[in-house]
């Protein structure tokens, strides 16, 4: 698989992701079956996989994606040069999400986090929201204060906006940004947040690259993306990564899957060449 630069982390990772939080909510499939996902994925060519402590069905269950993680690469030989991304911020009471950026909470889900992969240090440590009712600053410093620590190798944040970027880099070194973005999401283009990150050195990381839980039968219904697949013998899904890879050098997608055929699908994406005019025409379509 291509690679491309995870910011200024110095590591290369492969172009496509795999996002594994489809195999810890609710539907998930059982651990056999998510191990294999996730090692299909990894044999051909991924390298980056996101995931986070709230990946679960509630707060009983906190870490179990992260547990699944730990365990598939144990048993993958050669796993040792995948690149983990976890995130904290959130928690799952009775099901719901919500936020906790309090660096007390921050630096508790860092340590859970620790244990649940079975790492002593976290390769990529996101902040999965910020909080409106703690300052930003706070958050982020924690997160500054667990890589002074040697608990956090790299940061990143998610959910985030332009100006949240630029505070957090005046306390922290910022390597990734992670983002819902997709042709029927494009708020992080238009908000300058994709070209903030290409022009800094940023990694961008689109989650729910082909529209996420709710938006991906959007995706295989929609003429245009359907008709440039049949050109490329390839899926709209296939497309969409196609599409978000050529929109900027910054593009890491994490697309999700909880079927070995998706990962398979997803990884192959990092080979489709999309022509110019299929590019002009997406862009027409799908404005960035």
């Amino acid at each position: 698989m291509k690679q491309r630069a995870l910011g200024r982390s110095g590591l290369e990772v492969g172009c496509i992701g795999l996002g594994a939080m489809p195999l810890s909510l609710e539907g998930r499939p059982e651990e056999g079956e998510a191990i294999r996902v996730i090692h299909a994925a990894l044999e051909h060519g991924v390298s980056l996989i996101d995931t986070a402590d709230v990946y679960c069905l509630d707060d009983r269950d906190l870490g179990h994606n992260e547990r699944l993680i730990a365990r598939a690469l144990r048993e993958l030989p050669g796993a040792a040069r995948v690149l983990v991304a976890t995130k904290g911020g959130l928690e799952r009471p009775g099901g719901d999400w919500t936020r906790n950026g309090r660096p007390e909470h921050l630096k508790a889900a860092c340590e859970r986090s620790l244990r649940a992969l079975g790492v002593d240090c976290l390769g990529l440590y996101q902040l999965h929201a910020p909080d409106p009712a703690v300052p930003f600053a706070d958050s982020v410093g924690v997160l500054a204060e667990l890589r002074r620590a040697g608990k956090v190798q790299h940061v990143g944040l998610s959910n985030v906006s332009v100006s949240e970027i630029e505070e957090a880099e005046a306390i922290v070194p910022v390597v990734s940004v992670q983002n819902r973005c997709n042709p029927y999401d494009r708020s992080s283009f238009t908000s300058g947040v994709v070209d903030y990150c290409a022009r800094h050195g940023i990694a961008f990381l689109p989650y729910s690259p082909v529209g996420g839980h709710f938006g991906h039968q959007r995706v295989a219904s929609d003429p245009l993306l359907a008709r440039v697949a049949a050109d490329h013998e390839a899926t709209p899904y296939q497309v969409c990564l196609a599409w978000l890879l050529a929109s900027s050098p910054a593009m890491i997608p994490i697309p999700g899957a909880r079927r070995v055929e998706s990962a398979l699908s997803s990884a192959a994406a990092a080979q489709l060449e999309l022509r110019p005019a299929d590019t002009a025409a997406l862009n027409r379509a799908f404005p960035t």
